[in-house]
């Protein structure tokens, strides 16, 4: 027996079934490298009702269901008491918890997996430390009958950045890998005496999948990384070997993956590799909150790192690789290689895999996780929860017929304006929930607490935060306030430091808990948690406009948890930020002391002067004279600082075209620096008419259904489309269009087509109309002017 403690971090998690009962599996990465820990005799648990537990007790074992159940001393939120059942193997506890179903027995907690809860309970996140029984094992430390508990570690993890190419048909051609001390490529053919070192070459698909295989368990990477990765390159691996007979063995203990689909969307697929872990660039950008018009590894390489891959056209890539591998397969290495250098450098880059680390460590989501913020919030809640004596709702239990709110967007008063502030609140919802104590078991806890005041009233005490919808909050009892708190402090320390990951993955984790308590996917959903929260926050938006407007100011706009405010054109800049500090700590002040005289408690509420904007366009609401709602354009800066700033305008949103952008950064600009207009408008009008923009009017769509699924109001490019694939069937090419992606068209006058079938005159007039013209009249009127009126007489002679 090793009693040592040992620690590691984890990496992969199983459970299953065993002759004996269940088996947990957890694989770590340890200072000496990759270990395998199993821990026996743990038991999958739901809880049933008190009033219902000798008659599921009864049933399970009229139906040859083996369990133990017991009373504990945990009850629900409706405030009854539970009995747990417990259970030797996954598959007796499956059936049990739809036998009851059946029956109408309700059971809480039936959907927490095994291997879960154990860590959960045991607060264990990222980093465990354990002690077992060591056996042997080759490649990596093995240890049995574990006890494990958290600790603080930060692995070391090695990485590898793999791509393959493939025919249109999905017949292998090469695997490349990359990392900054590898460099790889298996190549089917035969031996080019000038090629590369890096290259390996192969007699066929059968020996490249083999020699793969045995390489990359030679190099045992930790993290396996890629584009698409799961979805296209493991998905074909997988397929490839199905086809070649060959075990895709490329676990750490020699086993093949595990696959599952998403029950919602079945073209997504889940791996799971024994103590290795895949991770997807673009799942983990998406969850570290990036935003590209495109996930292509083209584009987002290029706006990331400036470079980008040899071949941009789908058509002419597939082509074009399938001519390389024919005749030039040096460059086709090269290429393959490339595509994995590319990978490794935006994870590098955006330091992606320390983002997924730290994430895990706060949170206990597995590394590999996409999106997963009610599991990271029932991982950080659900212990406490049960060490206070209750066990969780199940989803659904929180429904009601009430509404929770969005943000408050108040309305706006449109104008171009001269020195305007914005005043933002600080993480508005997170700090509303540490204020205001908003929790789960806070609700439960301060809804008792006000009942037992009205009964047995006490002047002096206050015992409840009252919140909206009839809901009371507790004082003393809640945890939700804490772990916010927590978390924040931890992200003070991380800015200090400069941890960019580590600050955006806590950013992400406390602004997601807003969001999960308003989420009927979670089971801690209430509208009177989420209610409670965004009618706070419009009650202080209104209340700190009241406040503004008090000094004299006028508010002319806010956003959620941003207020904007005209401070008057005869300022100066330095004038105006003086302004702006003077209002911040005025509004911060007056809700301190508003907070502790009205509901005695302390605010974590801070308002911040974020912006002076020293020119400003609200913008009306196209063909009215009301204001707009989350659209706006402003100036800041002077001289190398000077910078534009768009929200919700053209220049930002992706379904515009490149000309429509540049022409309004340009117009507004001189707008707001008093320069004259006419002559660049009909110049732009004018050279557009003459065709020197054609490079410049291709819009950019997604289609986001299958493209047989457009029945009716078919949009334009869902039409460019038809016809795109209408001829790509006409001259045997592959059918691009039917499932999902982007599309890129232009509009002529037979209608849109794609760029590369493009066969009629462009229509020119459309996109003056539409583009040109309705950016300029976005601004124009807000200084006498009209797009109409400065170009009709051009247009007429066209």
């Amino acid at each position: 027996m090793s009693q040592q403690l040992q620690k590691g971090f984890l990496l992969t998690r199983q459970v299953q079934d065993t002759r004996h009962g269940m088996l947990l599996t957890y694989w770590l990465k340890g200072v000496d490298g990759p270990i395998k820990i199993t821990v026996n005799n743990e038991l999958a648990v739901f809880f049933v009702e008190d009033a219902n537990a000798l008659q599921a007790h009864d049933f399970l074992t009229q139906n040859n269901i083996k369990h133990q159940y017991k009373q504990l001393n945990l009850k629900n939120f409706s405030q009854n008491q539970v009995h747990g059942f417990y259970f030797a193997k996954l598959k007796l506890f499956y059936k049990a918890r739809e036998l009851l179903k059946e029956l109408g027995i309700k059971c809480f907690e039936d959907d927490i997996r095994p291997e879960d809860r154990f860590l959960m309970e045991r607060f264990i996140t990222g980093a465990m430390e354990f002690t077992g029984v060591k056996q042997s094992a080759v490649g990596f430390s093995q240890y049995q009958q574990a006890k494990a508990r958290k600790t603080e570690y930060t692995p070391n993890l090695t990485m590898l950045s793999i791509d393959l190419e493939c025919s249109f048909d999905g017949d292998l051609f090469s695997i490349g890998a990359y990392s900054n001390t590898i460099k790889k490529v298996f190549m089917i053919g035969d031996v080019e005496e000038s090629a590369d070192e890096y290259i390996e070459w192969v007699e066929d698909e059968y020996d490249l999948l083999l020699k793969f295989i045995r390489w990359l368990n030679e190099v045992d990477p930790d993290i396996i990384i890629g584009w698409n990765v799961i979805n296209f390159d493991f998905k074909l691996l997988q397929k490839r070997c199905d086809i070649n007979n060959i075990k895709f063995a490329i676990g750490r203990d020699g086993s093949a993956p595990y696959w599952r689909q998403n029950r919602l969307s079945p073209e997504q697929n889940f791996i799971l590799v024994a103590g290795r872990v895949i991770l997807d660039g673009i799942d983990l950008l998406k969850s570290a909150t990036y935003s590209f018009p495109s996930f292509s590894l083209e584009y987002v390489s290029q706006h990331l790192l400036g470079i980008g891959k040899d071949i941009e056209d789908v058509d002419n890539r597939v082509e074009e690789i399938k001519r390389k591998f024919l005749y030039h397969k040096q460059q086709l290495a090269s290429y393959n290689l490339e595509d994995c250098r590319l990978v490794w450098l935006i994870f590098e880059k955006t330091l992606l895999l320390d983002f997924a680390v730290l994430r895990s460590a706060l949170t206990g989501l597995e590394l590999d996780r996409v999106g997963g913020s009610v599991a990271a919030f029932t991982n950080l809640y659900l212990p406490k929860l049960h060490r206070s004596g209750y066990i969780a709702p199940n989803m659904g239990d929180g429904d009601s017929g009430l509404v929770s709110p969005g943000g408050y967007v108040m309305d706006s008063i449109p104008g171009l304006y001269k020195n305007v502030l914005v005043l933002d609140f600080k993480s508005l919802y997170p700090s509303i929930i540490r204020t205001f104590n908003i929790d789960p078991m806070g609700l439960i806890e301060g809804l008792l607490e006000q009942q037992l005041e009205i009964e047995q009233p006490k002047p002096d005490m206050y015992k409840t935060i009252p919140g909206f919808d009839g809901a009371f909050f507790s004082r003393n009892k809640h945890f939700l306030p804490e772990i916010i708190e927590n978390l924040w402090a931890e992200r003070d320390k991380a800015k200090q430091h400069k941890n960019a990951p580590l600050s955006q993955a806590i950013k992400i984790i406390m602004n997601s808990f807003y969001g999960i308590l308003g989420s009927t996917g979670c089971r801690f959903f209430d509208p009177r948690l989420s209610g409670s929260i965004t009618k706070r926050s419009h009650q202080l938006l209104n209340q700190t406009k009241d406040w503004i407007e008090e000094l004299g100011y006028t508010v002319i706009y806010g956003d959620t948890d941003s207020i904007f405010v005209s401070v008057g054109e005869d300022k100066t800049d330095k004038q105006s930020v003086s302004v702006g500090k003077e209002m911040m700590a005025f509004i911060n002040k007056r809700m301190n002391q508003e907070l502790t005289d009205k509901y005695h408690i302390n605010s974590a509420l801070e308002i911040e002067f974020e912006t002076h904007f020293h020119q400003f366009l609200m913008p009306t609401v196209r063909g009215q004279d009301i204001g707009t709602k989350k659209r706006y354009a402003g100036l800041v800066g002077r001289g190398e600082q000077e910078k534009l700033v768009f929200k919700g305008l053209e220049s930002v949103r992706t379904d515009w075209t490149e000309l429509a952008k540049e022409f309004q950064q340009t117009l507004y600009l001189k707008v707001f620096k008093g320069e004259p207009v006419e002559d660049y408008i009909l110049t732009t009008v004018a050279d557009t008419l003459a065709g020197k923009f054609d490079g410049q009017l291709i819009y950019r769509k997604r289609l986001r259904r299958k493209l047989e699924d457009y029945q009716k109001n078919i949009p334009p490019h869902v039409k460019a489309a038809r016809h795109a694939d209408h001829l790509n069937e006409k001259l045997g090419k592959p059918l691009r269009y039917q499932n999902k992606g982007w599309i890129e068209y232009v509009m002529t006058v037979n209608g849109p087509q794609v760029k590369e079938h493009l066969s009629s005159a462009i229509d020119y007039p459309l996109y003056i109309e539409r583009q040109l013209g309705a950016v300029a009249d976005g601004i124009l009127p807000f200084i006498g002017k009209s797009f109409g009126n400065i170009t009709d007489e051009q247009l007429q002679l066209f």
